[in-house]
């Protein structure tokens, strides 16, 4: 229980990894809220079964403007009156040939993956600044966990958008926590390897492809979104207070290959 009276925010909480990082908390303790464009009946129920209380916010992170960021994180105090743990997990991916590549979907993927999170982030902390730190106690810090991936240090193929946008994510984090880590705010995120999802589902089944991925991985498997959501745990605990700007691969070794 080691969230227990704390509030934990989880974007793209629905399914995949944000509903497994939701339920890792709902586990320790934690009120979460889970915030998605589509149903989250299911995470809801697995986090009640986990005995937490779960709090279902709809809202579509693809706008990526100040203002909705903003609107958001206040409806969310309104219910919980603080935030403790903000996973930003929401992301889309788009893939083409980078010379046929669309504005629309650019400005889409981009618009979701970096824009929506940062303005998440800056939302938070200036409710952080203003009250939150004043009404917590000496050794509580507010955590951000953002998700990046492994292409946020390699470029991949048909990507370009995404690739951009977990580049950017890992900047973000470190600048964030350059500006942030003196006001008790710790700002670092996650790279997942390649983990079995749906979202991977198709790279799983096609043979030759799957092959290919798990003799790279140093552990021959895929990983799972457990092994995910053990990592935000850990970032958001107080075992991970000194611990600042990071970027944590969690990716069975690919990036040590």
């Amino acid at each position: 229980m080691k969230f227990k009276d704390k509030v934990a925010v989880v974007t793209g909480a629905s399914r995949g990894i944000g509903q497994t990082i939701a339920v890792a908390f709902a586990h320790e303790g934690a009120k979460v809220v889970g915030v998605a464009r589509s149903d989250l009946a299911e995470t809801a129920s697995k986090a009640k079964r986990a005995g937490s209380e779960f709090i279902a916010v709809n809202a579509d992170l693809s706008k990526g403007t100040q203002r909705e960021a903003a609107d958001l994180i206040a409806t969310i105090l309104k219910q919980t009156g603080r935030i403790d743990v903000l996973v930003n997990n929401a992301g889309i991916i788009r893939r083409a040939p980078a010379i046929d590549f669309s504005e629309a979907d650019w400005n889409e993927v981009l618009r979701t993956n970096l824009s929506t999170p940062f303005f998440l982030c800056q939302a938070l902390a200036k409710w952080w600044l203003m009250s939150g730190r004043e009404k917590s106690s000496a050794d509580t810090r507010l955590k951000i966990i953002n998700i990046a991936s492994l292409l946020s240090f390699q470029g991949g193929i048909l990507v370009p958008a995404y690739t951009a946008s977990k580049h950017g994510i890992a900047g973000l984090t470190k600048a964030l926590a350059n500006e942030w880590a003196k006001e008790r705010i710790n700002a670092n995120a996650v790279a997942p390897g390649y983990i079995a999802t749906e979202n991977t589902r198709a790279l799983r089944e096609d043979v030759k492809r799957n092959q290919a991925i798990v003799e790279r991985i140093p552990e021959s498997r895929w990983g799972q979104p457990e092994h995910i959501a053990g990592g935000c745990v850990f970032l958001a605990s107080h075992d991970a207070d000194y611990l600042n700007g990071a970027v944590i691969n969690i990716d069975g070794g690919w990036l040590g290959r």
